[in-house]
């Protein structure tokens, strides 16, 4: 669950900046007067770590610890299946010399078939936790958009871009970081309403 996720589009400033120089020089005579254009020195940006709002929002760390206790039960499952089938196998190779030729057939058909229903039973486990994850990604980006839209209205940004290592933003000085107060927003608001932002697990697509 460490994945990273770019909750704001990160837009280019120097495309920005462009854009607002070139409606400075455009005709007044297209019903935008200059008081209602945004001059280069009056855009206000502000930027937030993003692998510190998702790792520090306590609705993502609460459902993220959900789906690995829920990975650990699946896996506590699986093994015991698994033992259980090794330990049919062990007793067919110890007494299948007792059986006739058809018994025996019979029997290796048998424990075939439950392997591949023991591989399927552990795919269709990994693709519930898949779906989990998933599911919590696109729910925590969903509720991390609006509240920064709302942030953004409140606090009088243009502009909050979203850092991450290896990503378009290469320098901002701490000045205009607002992870912190961004995360303390969420989680305040998530502590106000826990249950307005639940999501629900996906359903068992796994064979008992």
């Amino acid at each position: 669950m460490k994945k990273g996720l770019k909750f704001i589009a990160v837009l280019g400033l120097a495309s920005v900046l462009f854009y607002s120089c070139d409606q400075k020089t455009a005709s007044t005579t297209e019903g935008a007067t200059s008081e209602e254009r945004v001059a280069a020195g009056d855009i206000k940006v502000a930027f937030v770590y993003t692998d510190s709002v998702i790792n520090k929002y306590e609705y993502f760390k609460k459902l993220s610890a959900d789906i690995t206790e829920k990975g650990k039960r699946f896996d506590s499952d699986l093994q015991s299946r698994a033992r259980g089938f090794e330990q049919e196998v062990a007793t067919f190779q110890q007494t299948g010399g007792g059986m006739t030729p058809n018994q025996a057939r019979a029997k290796q058909d048998e424990l075939m078939q439950k392997e591949q229903n023991l591989m399927t039973y552990r795919n269709n486990l990994m693709q519930e936790l898949s779906a989990d994850e998933a599911k919590l990604m696109n729910d925590v980006y969903e509720q991390v958009q609006a509240y920064m839209k709302d942030y953004a209205k409140e606090n009088g940004y243009d502009i909050i871009l979203s850092y991450t290592r290896g990503g378009a933003m290469w320098y901002a000085t701490e000045a205009i970081d607002v992870t912190a107060s961004v995360v303390d927003g969420l989680n305040k608001k998530y502590a106000a309403n826990p249950s307005g932002v639940t999501t629900t697990p996906a359903d068992s697509t796994a064979k008992k």
